[in-house]
């Protein structure tokens, strides 16, 4: 009969937590959109963004100057780019997955 050190199980269990978090923050942190060309909206801004990232309504918008990027979320374009506007400012261009805003729908995302 072998018995092993309570303190080696511990350490076994540690390291297994350890792993796990590790693993688990791997899946979850939020990739640039642009890194992989996955990039689903594109704004382009009338003035440069304060920040380089920003997360609005949940969704990892990465700008450089006035160009913004950012992966599918589950909203419509138009909402998507009204909390742009609302958190970045005037947007004089969107784009969801190639295909811009009508100029109506633009208006509307501008829309205070």
């Amino acid at each position: 009969m072998t018995f092993s050190s309570p303190l080696r199980s511990a350490s076994a269990a540690t390291l297994a937590v350890a792993i796990s978090a590790l693993s688990l923050g791997a899946l979850v942190a939020p990739a640039p959109a642009h890194a992989n060309g996955a990039a689903f909206y594109t704004a382009e801004l009338a003035t440069p963004a304060a920040e380089r990232t920003s997360i609005i309504g949940g969704v990892a918008w990465q700008c450089q100057g006035t160009a913004c990027v950012a992966a599918k979320s589950n909203s419509r374009p138009v909402v998507v780019c009204q909390r742009v506007a609302r958190e970045l400012g005037e947007v004089t261009a969107f784009t969801a997955k190639g295909k811009a805003l009508a100029e109506k729908d633009l208006a509307r995302c501008n829309r205070k």
